[in-house]
């Protein structure tokens, strides 16, 4: 074929490349470069034909296109004919015209000619997008260049954005500003010992290894975590092979360090340490995010293996594993599951903690070595504070080496002790007061008592003020439900009780406030957190605390209750765009709002009466409801979530006050009043889990035991959501509480305990009267479903017992128990599932996905694994697009290994 130059030509050419493009749309991996490079021409060939349907050319400009035209479709062309050598019709493959469609034979390109396709096509746009350039004007040239420049970095900071997104959504918990302020503080030099010990140079350089560091309380573990962290990313900052990620696990944060939330931080830094987020991530968030939910224990766990699978090497530091949530066996949960995820996937893990006997066992073979404070690590830290001493004391070479000797040789290797020690000395007025004191320095397992006990009485040694300031400090400070700033702080030491609003001029400044603190609290720079010096600060003062300031949960009550009845606060809630900068000019009310009701129990009737004029004070109630309720900062549409008309029965149920409620039901407040979404006190109790309160509603005249919010969640479904079995049991005996009731969408109580994984308030309300193990929501789904595709392999259990349960229930978009836990990874459920009679393991959804062909495409070895391995799975089983699961695996980039396994069919051996 010859052109001679038209603009039909240059339409009939592109034409050309389209109908090629559409050959390899869903082409193997090989092609996908070719179809690249077509797709490229394609373009350039439409702008092409606009460029020059707007102009004139010139006889030479029409002779040079129609050259590279010609040259165009010479080599669409020649393309075309190869691929019809690895192309056939299938009689069998229709497409929707009823057609056979063509299907690729199994055979594999030439490298070659992949690359020599590719270099021509390349030649040919570059020609064309050269000839375009000459022929368009400077100005519009510029103009297109810049749209494109604009584009582009549009385009990528928006995927920045929704990464960063994806990342925060993951976990809020950021360790990173813990670990800068635990660096700074280290003097040059400290744990050198450490790294370069043997073990931990084999631990560095050698995979799949385990260091377990323990040590006494003080011994410095926190410091040596943070020095290993440094050192890894000193060592690897350029390397974006290898992942890092660390924990530092905190007594005072327990609310929010659950295996969970441990686990998500591990995988938000691991994230952190990757350019792209991987597949997978995505398609997590998007299930979730339609549903405002969080991800859950197993989705997490499988993100984790995935990411780490990615590096070449991954380290994991965990410090002060001891401290981690320890209730409804949390530590367990977390230790073991750390443990089964390095075994799986060789990460390098260092922990360390004190000399707790369960943890050292599970530890039990692996490399091990103590942590103690070095003799030069406490010399170096006292040098380096020397500057504190009196005076006297810098001024005489002789005393200094003394005190550093004697200290050295007291602590013992507990490097707390060197501080506590030192602390002790700084007030010394003589030589001989300071020989006096190095004689009694306490060494032991009882110095830390002793020496806390001493800071005391030096506290109690100072000008009144000093000491109540001290006192007022330590009690906030011991007491408070959670870390606080430097600035509630302040405010909290500056509230007078029975004023109307806070005088500035009454603020404490916040290095008086340390100084008088003897040594016992400690500033966090790059959070602003001021806590007690250490751990075992805060235990001697749990123990001891009623007797140093025996009214600090009264006063704080008092407090708490006082800010939120500040006049700033009488106009009620506000817009959720005023609401920030209403916490930002009030810094304590956030802590206020969320706290003050757990120090309501204090026998103290200047307390009780406080607290019943602000339950009493509706613009009060609305305002601290706001801050207390919602976690605001979570939502972007906040005001939609936010209730208004909440009350003080409200509040006090909320909160789970009984003897409160009991006061207000007896000054005639509505005990079924309702807020602005329904909710009655009945129902926030339920929610909270409170059953004290609970069973007092219940047994007031007035209250409707089965009330509905607007969108028809009744007490029983709130409590089974949550979990809280206690509740569930007081609503379950009730008259006329309906097990089936149905809440927006249609979930039951059982569907809601199901999907939340809550074991025991399912087997409740599967032991009730009248239960639908198959109730549906508007979707279809089932308690089964939800359950299967939340991987809550103990509820799924407990279904698969039920007389009638119907194991392949499908939803409206015909997924099936199977197939969602077969998309999610759920391995354990799948097994479950595989081994009930009656299954069907080819369920095709809606656009005839199998569970197989979705483990596949998710890159879930385990699971297809398990699929093969079951009788009449199809492993060639395509979708409404022609697509098996080979394909899709292939496609979306999944593991070799996982490839290989559905080439075979699953006859491959590990």
């Amino acid at each position: 074929m010859s052109f001679g130059f038209s603009v039909g030509d240059i339409i009939a050419v592109a034409s050309l490349a389209n109908k090629i493009r559409q050959r390899l749309f869903d082409s193997p991996e090989q092609f996908k470069a070719i179809a690249t490079e077509v797709r490229s021409l394609s373009i350039v060939l439409q702008d092409a034909d606009i460029a020059v349907s707007e102009r004139e050319l010139t006889g030479q400009q029409k002779t040079e296109l129609d050259g590279i035209v010609q040259g165009c479709h010479d080599l669409l062309e020649e393309l075309k004919i190869a691929l019809d050598r690895y192309q056939e019709l299938d009689p069998d493959a229709k497409v929707s015209s009823g057609r056979s469609r063509k299907v690729w034979k199994r055979l594999t390109w030439d490298q070659k000619d992949i690359d020599g396709f590719r270099g021509r096509i390349s030649s040919n746009i570059i020609l064309l997008n050269t000839f375009l350039g000459l022929i368009s004007s400077q100005a519009i040239f510029a103009v297109k260049d810049g749209i494109d420049r604009l584009n582009l970095g549009q385009q990528e900071q928006e995927q920045k954005e929704e990464r960063q997104i994806i990342i925060d959504w993951v976990s809020t918990i950021n360790y990173a500003s813990q670990h800068s302020d635990f660096v700074t503080r280290r003097q040059e030099g400290t744990g050198q010992w450490l790294l370069d010990s043997n073990e931990f140079q084999h631990w560095l350089n050698h995979g799949q290894q385990i260091l377990f560091c323990p040590g006494m309380p003080g011994a410095g573990k926190t410091m040596v975590a943070s020095i290993v962290i440094d050192h890894l990313y000193a060592k690897y900052q350029t390397d974006s092979s290898v992942g890092i990620a660390y924990l530092y696990c905190n007594f005072r944060r327990q609310d929010e360090q659950k295996p969970v939330d441990l686990l998500a931080s591990l995988l938000k830094r691991l994230l952190e340490g990757r350019p792209n987020l991987p597949i997978s991530m995505k398609d997590l968030y998007e299930q979730h995010k339609s549903k405002q939910t969080r991800p859950s224990f197993g989705e997490i766990l499988t993100e984790l293996r995935s990411i780490i699978a990615s590096f070449s090497t991954t380290f994991i530091v965990i410090d002060a594993l001891d401290e981690c949530q320890v209730s409804d066996g949390g530590l367990t949960k977390f230790l073991s599951e750390i443990l089964r995820l390095q075994t799986n996937t060789g990460a390098n893990l260092f922990v360390t903690s004190r000399f707790i006997p369960h943890i050292v066992e599970e530890f039990q073979g692996a490399p091990s070595l103590e942590i103690r404070a070095s003799d030069g690590d406490v010399k170096r830290y006292l040098d380096g504070q020397s500057s504190r001493l009196p005076s006297f004391v810098r001024r005489n070479l002789d005393m200094q080496e003394k005190i550093n000797a004697e200290i050295v040789k007291a602590v013992d290797g507990m490097f707390l002790l060197a501080q506590l020690h030192l602390e002790s000395l700084i007030g010394k007025r003589s030589p001989k007061a300071i020989r006096s004191a190095l004689e009694k320095l306490p060494t032991g397992s009882e110095a830390y008592d002793y020496a806390y006990k001493e800071a005391m009485e030096r506290i109690e040694g100072q000008i009144a003020d000093s000491q109540d300031l001290a006192k007022q400090a330590l009690g906030w400070i011991t007491c408070s439900k959670r870390p606080l700033t430097t600035l509630e702080l302040q405010h909290a030491l500056a509230v007078e009780i029975g004023q109307s609003s806070l005088d500035e001029e009454n603020l404490p400044d916040i290095e008086d406030v340390v100084s008088v603190c003897a040594g016992l609290v400690t500033i966090d720079e790059e959070s602003e957190i001021i806590r007690l010096v250490h751990y075992t600060t805060q235990e001697y003062f749990d123990r001891n605390w009623t007797s140093w300031f025996p009214n600090a949960e009264k006063d704080i009550a008092k407090t708490c209750v006082t800010y939120q009845l500040f006049s700033t606060f009488r106009g009620g809630s506000c817009a959720h765009n005023e609401l920030e900068e209403r916490l930002r000019l009030n810094p304590l009310y956030d802590y206020a709002a969320r706290n003050w009701a757990y120090y309501a129990s204090s026998e103290s009737t200047e307390v009780e009466e406080l607290i019943l004029d602000f339950l009493q004070n509706d613009a009060a109630v609305c305002a601290s409801d706001q801050a207390a309720v919602v976690p605001w900062d979570d939502y972007p549409d906040y005001d939609i979530w936010l209730p208004r008309g909440m009350r003080g029965t409200h509040l006090a149920a909320y909160f789970g006050l009984e003897k409160v409620m009991r006061n207000l039901l007896r000054k005639g407040h509505h005990p079924d009043s309702k807020d602005s979404f329904d909710y009655t006190p009945l129902l926030w109790a339920a929610s909270k889990g409170h059953d004290e309160v609970v069973k007092l509603l219940l047994a007031t005249p007035g209250v409707n035991a089965d009330s509905h919010t607007n969108i028809y969640q009744t007490p029983l479904s709130v409590a089974a959501y949550c979990g809280h079995e206690s509740v569930v049991k007081l609503l379950l005996a009730e008259a006329g509480v309906n097990v089936n009731s149905m809440q927006y969408g249609s979930n039951t109580p059982l569907c809601l305990a199901a999907e939340r994984g809550n074991e025991e308030v399912v087997k409740l309300l599967l032991a009730t009267t009248g239960i639908d193990v198959n109730s549906r929501d508007r979707g279809g789904v089932t308690p089964l479903f939800l359950a299967a595709g939340n991987g809550h392999e103990e509820v799924v259990k407990l279904l698969l017992a039920m007389p009638g349960v119907y194991v392949d229930s499908n939803d409206s978009y015909g997924e099936t128990p199977l197939w969602m836990a077969a998309q999610n990874g759920h391995e354990e459920v799948v097994k479950l599932l595989l081994a009930t009679p009656g299954v069907d393991v080819d369920y095709k959804n809606s656009h005839g996905k199998t569970p197989l062909w979705m483990a596949a495409s998710r890159g879930h070895v385990e699971v297809v694994k398990l699929l093969l391995a079951t009788p009449g799975v199809n492993v060639d089983s395509e979708d409404i697009d022609g697509r098996s699961p080979l394909s899709m695996a292939a496609l979306c980039g999944r593991d070799v290994q996982l490839v290989k396994l559905l080439k075979s069919g699953g006859a491959m051996t590990d």
